[in-house]
């Protein structure tokens, strides 16, 4: 149905709400999302919306993803974009659309593909968004079928900005072309919305203005989406995350509480019917907003099927340890117990893992104001490493790109034009003489400084490292540097880095591990032709961050493993092609760039001794 006339028929006592969702990455990321999308469909949104990847990039995973979510008697909202579309892909587009039964678009001009400083249109028919809702108006057998939505910005264009009075006349011709709803983009200061919605009405625009609600989940991801969608954000927000950026629980809270408030005062103040819930593909902190609205109603309960009824002293832990030593079992005997109650690290990673996406949402009741444990496995952030089967796994990259200009590029990293020329932009990082590397789009941080000589002794013989952590045992949650997730916990973490390498160094490696590992090094290495090696057993993860918290099952934040390092590696290769893109075809620069992305290797090595913070740095840079 459209939205527009489901909007209309709504005279529900509470505003309507939508969610919007990405295309996961992984095959079991999408799978999970399925089982997601469908316990959120429990809330009753008004319809759901998918979006379409920066250049393009998830063109049939978002038409897949929207087609599903269709079939499955959910009204979805397709995202389109005009960047690298011609008009032949549109129509294709359009039609697979219209085949699954979706009738409602959200048109936009799109972000530059990866690589590329300024957007440019492939088909000069199709450079903004009113282009395409013209396009979709002229052609009748569209024209009837769609509902069409555009983007407001009240923030203004991050990548055209003009006056606010300006951005809002080309709002209205967007109207005027034919939009029937407006989506705007996410915003977090309050009052300047209010004026921006003000000057909407004021223009004439009468068709619904759906508000963009982002709750905060990572002070680090409202960092970036921030700066790359130019948000304006208050100074009171700014100095409240600054108090509590230590405790992820805590920013967790204010941003469901700061978003409640929000849709409270736009509710309250401007008489707003709708909101459009960005979700990252994470549940938990939708649920909490509209909760804390009285808009959820009864939300079913998924039992963790982990969690026995049985004593504590009944049930019999093994640990890694035994895996990995070679001294014989102790002699001390064990208690008899039900082979289904012994519980090891790895069966229980894989029963809550692959347990999630076939969990009814119909056991068991929930009591009210309570989360299902389905909602909340992957609660924690999932970056470049965190959980591939998780529905948000490698959110970070909504927004594309490295979100740095050519122009920035070129007054950081300079003009490389060897090796050691790579080398001494990776030292300059480590040494806080550059704030930022192609890989890493944030100054070092305080744990990588923790290991900061090793990190040094490793770029030096040109393994140039962009990801690391320290071995922790224990550490109290609230700690300012390890510290994570709500606090009277405590953390661990396995030490791990990566880096880029030669092949031989690769081998070197390789037989060293098999030589002198004694099965307490695990190593992940890839090229970007397609090879790539592994002493993990198939279907094997090595989970490197873990945390033990009050009432709560252990949360492991990040897992490293086959399907989540191929789909990094994928990614990280094509940082050195928009790297190398930022200087002209034929250059000496280029050249360099482009034979590192063909002939190195990404290489990632885990020390499992967490106990030993030297375990790791001794293994690899000992000869």
């Amino acid at each position: 149905m459209k939205l527009a006339d489901k909007i209309q028929a709504h005279n529900a006592l509470n505003p309507f709400f939508t969610f919007e969702f990405f295309p996961p990455r992984t095959d079991q990321g999408f799978e999970n999302l399925m089982s997601r999308i469908s316990r959120l469909s429990t809330l009753n949104p008004l319809a759901i919306s998918v979006t379409w990847g920066a250049g393009g990039s998830t063109k049939d995973r978002s038409l897949e993803l929207a087609g599903l979510a269709q079939n499955g008697d959910l009204d979805t909202i397709l995202h389109l974009t005009c960047t690298n579309m011609e008009m032949g892909l549109i129509d294709q587009v359009l039609k697979s659309a219209k085949d699954q039964g979706i009738q409602n678009i959200l048109a936009l001009r799109g972000d530059p593909p990866r690589g590329e400083e300024e957007w440019t249109a492939s088909d000069p028919r199709f450079s903004r968004a009113i282009d395409l809702v013209s396009y979709i108006r002229s052609i009748p057998e569209y024209s009837s079928w769609f509902c069409v939505g555009v983007a407001g910005y009240p923030d203004g264009h991050v990548d055209n900005p003009v006056d606010e009075d300006t951005e809002v006349i080309r709002l209205k011709e967007k109207v005027d072309a034919g939009a029937d709803f407006i989506i705007t983009q996410l915003f977090y200061d309050i009052d300047h919305f209010l004026s921006w919605y003000k000057k909407v009405k004021e223009k004439g625009i009468t068709v619904p203005v759906i508000p963009g609600i982002m709750p905060i989940q990572t002070y680090s991801s409202f960092s970036r989406v921030t700066k790359l969608c130019g948000a304006h954000v208050p100074e009171s927000v700014s100095m409240a995350l600054a108090a509590i950026n230590q405790d992820d629980r805590l920013i967790k809270d204010y941003g469901v509480n700061l978003a409640t408030e929000t849709i409270r005062r736009l509710s309250y103040e401007a008489g707003i019917k709708g909101f459009h819930f960005c979700t990252l593909n994470l549940e938990k902190s939708v649920q909490r907003v509209l909760e804390n609205l009285g808009w959820a109603g009864s939300l079913s309960s998924v039992q963790n099927k982990l969690i026995v009824v049985c004593p504590f002293s009944e049930i019999q832990f093994i640990t890694t340890h035994s895996y990995f030593s070679k001294d014989p079992p102790s002699n001390r005997p064990s208690p008899e117990v039900d082979s289904n109650l012994i519980i090891s690290p790895s069966n229980a990673t894989n029963s809550a893992m692959f347990g999630l996406s076939t969990l009814s949402t119909s056991e068991g009741e929930a009591g009210q104001g309570e989360l299902n444990n389905a909602a909340t496995w992957d609660d924690f952030p999932n970056g470049r490493f965190g959980d591939f089967k998780s529905p948000a796994f490698g959110n970070q990259d909504l927004y594309g790109g490295s979100g740095i200009s050519k122009n920035e590029a070129l007054a950081l990293w300079g003009n490389p034009k060897s090796a050691s020329d790579l080398t001494q932009i990776f030292l300059d990082y480590l040494h806080s003489k550059i704030p930022t590397t192609p890989f890493s789009p944030t100054t070092l941080s305080p744990e990588s400084r923790m290991i900061f000589s090793h990190l040094e002794n490793l770029t030096r013989r040109a393994w140039w490292t962009v990801g690391s952590q320290p071995a922790v045992d224990g550490a109290n949650s609230s700690d300012d540097v390890v510290g994570w997730g709500p606090n009277s916990g405590y953390v661990f973490q396995k030490c791990f880095v990566e880096f880029f390498c030669g092949a031989t160094d690769v081998e070197a490696i390789e037989r060293k591990i098999e030589e002198k590992g004694n099965g307490w090094v695990h190593y992940f290495a890839g090229n970007h032709k397609g090879d790539w090696r592994t002493n993990v057993p198939d279907n094997g993860r090595n989970a490197v961050t873990w945390g033990v918290f009050p009432g709560q099952e252990i949360a492991q934040t990040t897992i490293i493993e086959s399907e989540s390092f191929l789909s990094w590696k994928d990614e990280a290769f094509s940082i050195w092609s928009e790297w190398a893109s930022f200087y002209r075809p034929g250059s000496d620069e280029r050249k360099l760039l482009e034979d590192v992305r063909d002939n190195q290797w990404l290489v990632s090595v885990v020390h499992h001794d967490y106990k030993n913070r030297e375990a790791l740095w001794t293994f690899l840079l000992d000869d």
